[in-house]
């Protein structure tokens, strides 16, 4: 263990329209700083998550942090960016400059702004993500990727519109308890599985309830070496951090297998020394329905081609075997894409203090995290358990 979260931030994610990339990323600064018990000065280095590829017209944005306090002036500063998985992949960068010994606390923040975009720009951004030789011209844009991936599922392993239908009924359910969700609705079941003019499809098998929101929002995480860590508050230590970045044609791999998602829990766990069974909960990047079924496959829940059985037997239900998702994950919670990392790590610490509210899951001593950018092309899992 070399690093620990001793704070956070969080804004409400959602459509923002009073605010902006850097008034975003000011309040969750100084909002984690104080919440750590930190002063700026005393930050030693500063590492921005924000994805961008055309959502704000500002693209230099590591030094929007330093408008939050004149004492950050000076401190080394560098925005990361890694598709959907950008906040784990700024958690990450900055853990490792702790675990270097250079530096003995540092800020992450993560930001997105993305609805003041017009919806057809939306689509091509986030296309971004995928191989564009490939995936260029896919009609519906990302979502149209994973529609692909939820038709390839269903043909080789028969209709899974039940088991989509329970994982987005199941996440909006727990986003009720979320104040930071953008959508706090419990939809039910029959809504996500029927058709219907307030659910159309979008892409392939996947309806609108099947897809992650569109939305605004920055979280905030303060990291610190274990030793100054013990001497805060808080002190939620990481107990394993894997990457492992895959191929991004999707030609070049079984896409149905999610490898690079296998692979980073595995070498997480093994590194923790645990297995998925001590895990007291998981947030994970449920992006879509369909990606949250194959993850339940990849980190080992369920054997391939039967994830299902892990929603339609109840073992991800916040009362289950593993609870997954209990913020309502991206479904519920929305996806501002380079804040989503940084605001799983900020609800897995909040859990593991015992300060998740209506969101907590008793008793829970050991958390998972998996942060996925593209299509299982950028894969991180971190394992955080509670130090004080």
């Amino acid at each position: 263990m070399t690093a620990c979260i001793v704070g956070w931030a969080h804004t409400p994610f959602g459509k923002q329209d009073a605010e902006s990339v850097e008034s975003l990323i000011v309040r969750v600064t100084n909002e984690a700083l104080e919440h750590a018990g930190v002063e700026a000065g005393d930050v030693d280095e500063i590492v921005l998550g924000h994805y961008n590829a055309g959502f704000s017209q500002q693209d230099f944005t590591a030094s929007l942090v330093l408008q939050a306090d004149d004492a950050l002036r000076f401190k080394p500063t560098t925005r990361v960016e890694n598709a959907c998985a950008t906040g784990s992949a700024a958690v990450h960068t900055a853990m490792k400059s702790i675990e270097a010994k250079q530096a003995r606390v540092v800020l992450v923040v993560g930001v997105e702004q993305m609805t003041r975009t017009p919806p057809a720009d939306i689509g091509r951004y986030l296309l971004k993500a995928s191989y564009l030789p490939e995936d260029g011209d896919t009609p519906a844009g990302f979502a149209g990727v994973f529609g692909q991936i939820a038709a390839a599922y269903f043909q080789r392993h028969g209709d899974q519109s039940d088991a989509l239908a329970m994982i987005a009924a199941k996440n909006h359910k727990n986003g009720v308890s979320n104040p930071y969700a953008q959508m706090r609705k419990d939809l039910g079941v029959e809504f996500c599985r029927q058709e219907s003019e307030k659910n159309p499809y979008v892409a392939g098998p996947l309806k609108r309830t099947d897809c992650s929101l569109v939305s605004d929002g920055a979280a905030a995480v303060v990291l610190a070496d274990v030793e100054t860590a013990l001497k805060m508050n808080r002190a939620i230590a990481f107990r394993a951090a894997s990457h492992v970045q895959d191929f991004l044609p999707m030609s070049k791999r079984d896409i149905l297998k999610f490898d690079g998602c296998a692979e980073a829990w595995r070498r997480a766990l093994a590194q923790a020394g645990v297995t998925l069974d001590h895990l007291s909960f998981v947030e994970t990047h449920d992006c879509f329905t369909i990606a949250e079924l194959l993850e339940y496959e990849a980190m080992g829940l369920a054997p391939e081609g039967r994830g299902a059985v892990a929603i339609k037997e109840g073992w991800t239900q916040k009362d289950g075997r593993l609870p997954v998702n209990p913020s309502g994950g991206l479904k519920a919670k929305g996806h501002p894409i380079g804040a989503t990392g940084v605001s799983m790590h900020a609800l897995t610490a909040m859990q593991l203090a015992g300060e998740a509210g209506d969101m907590q899951i008793p008793a829970a001593t050991l958390g998972g995290i998996f942060n996925m950018g593209g299509a299982a092309v950028a894969n991180y899992v971190s394992i955080l358990e509670r130090l004080r």
